[in-house]
């Protein structure tokens, strides 16, 4: 009975972790579509609002790593148990960063409507991208919160098509750079952001990857099975 007491203990505090796992999950997923609605429509009081999230975010981060490490001390979880909460504690470290990479859209957006010109059609040129991470962001918290393996497989072969976008997003801003100079100032904005959107990807990206690892047992980062580009590419 003690043994089933202690069992059942464990699984709550588990799941306790798990639900704000996916809290935080909510606030950056968020944060990232708060930066993008900036970046297209140049909103500062929003932009401001993305960045002081970010210290929310970074006291979840805190908050939840310590919940973890006391949960391994006082339950010496083994086998799957033991790699739940590993990939947990791996899951939190990537919202934090994706929380970073909103908070620099934001900062970048401010920079970019702050000084008034704008060469380029910036948000036009990281649509497409920002529309597939988001996507990509919310489904790998779907497959967590479900632990859905099948899922989380579908998802990782997708950054490779926005790694791809990214390159193509890069090429087109060297090309307007090269031909008219003074659209540098903002083509570099519209670069860092797409950088930031393309680093998101990557960390939707390993959250699928840890899912796998919990549902399946199998670390699958730097395999081929993690960088094969998918049949339905971006539109």
């Amino acid at each position: 009975m003690i043994g089933e007491h202690s069992s059942k203990q464990y699984d709550h505090e588990l799941e306790t972790i798990r639900s704000k796992v996916l809290l935080m999950g909510g606030i950056v997923e968020t944060q990232f579509l708060d930066a993008m609605t900036c970046f297209r429509i140049g909103n500062l009081e929003r932009a401001d609002r993305v960045i002081a999230e970010d210290d929310e975010v970074n006291q979840l981060e805190v908050a939840l790593d310590d919940a973890c490490s006391h949960l391994i001390v006082r339950r010496q979880p083994t086998a799957n148990d033991l790699r739940t909460v590993m990939a947990t504690i791996k899951v939190i470290t990537d919202l934090e960063r994706i929380g970073d990479e909103a908070a620099k859209i934001a900062r970048t957006s401010k920079n970019l409507h702050g000084r008034g010109a704008v060469g380029v059609n910036h948000y036009e040129m990281v649509r497409t991208i920002a529309t597939a991470t988001s996507d990509m962001l919310h489904d790998a918290l779907d497959a967590f919160a479900r632990l859905d393996g099948k899922q989380a497989l579908q998802l990782i072969a997708q950054d490779a098509v926005i790694d791809h976008e990214f390159r193509s997003i890069m090429r087109n801003l060297i090309t307007f750079m090269m031909e008219d100079p003074r659209t540098i100032s903002s083509a570099l904005d519209t670069l860092w952001v797409a950088k930031a959107i393309e680093r998101i990807g990557d960390h939707a990206k390993n959250i699928a990857e840890y899912v796998i690892y919990v549902v399946e047992g199998k670390d699958i980062r730097h395999s081929k099975q993690a960088h094969s580009i998918p049949d339905n590419p971006l539109p």
